[in-house]
């Protein structure tokens, strides 16, 4: 592809192939903007995952033919991001199809036993993530909900709990 010994070749295959799926993958995410790698549905998520693999898959590639489809491939990985982004917000049966639904956890100090085995959450990753919230007493947490992306959020403190907050927790 670059040089007939094949070890520079490799090198330097590697290393310019890494630079320029790199570059690329900058240009996209300035068309496409940040959400490109967050993780806000599990379309984000995926997308991220094929980003990288797809990153080893161009790196890697002994023919620029091979280096092309791998940059196809992630041009295609981010128009159907924004696509899947644009359906979500306009049209609310998708959005009901391929998001998850944010689940409670623990409600006025009390961890559900029963939500916990659905969602295959250990007890101990609920109290790190109180900790990690600084909650000092169980009795403070309003609620710790394992939100859509996976994360777990902590809602702890005695002020009123915005409406907005709680809406749509199951």
């Amino acid at each position: 592809m670059f040089f007939a010994d094949p070890t520079l070749d490799a090198v330097t295959r590697g290393a310019v192939l890494a630079a320029l799926f790199m570059a690329w993958i900058v240009v996209l995410t300035r068309v496409v903007g940040l959400r490109s790698f967050s993780k806000m549905a599990a379309v984000d998520f995926v997308a991220t995952i094929a980003t990288g693999s797809l990153l080893a898959t161009a790196a890697t590639s002994s023919t620029w033919t091979a280096f092309l489809q791998a940059v196809t491939a992630v041009t295609a990985l981010f128009i159907v991001q924004v696509a899947f982004a644009w359906m979500r917000q306009r049209l609310d049966r998708f959005k009901e199809l391929v998001d998850n639904t944010p689940k409670v956890l623990m409600r006025d100090g009390v961890i559900d036993r029963d939500a916990l085995r659905q969602t295959r959450v250990a007890h101990d990753d609920v109290i790190a993530k109180l900790r990690e919230a600084n909650a000092l007493h169980r009795d403070d947490v309003r609620f710790v909900v394992l939100e859509t992306t996976g994360d777990i959020s902590v809602l702890h403190g005695d002020d009123e709990i915005d409406s907005e907050l709680v809406d749509g927790l199951r």
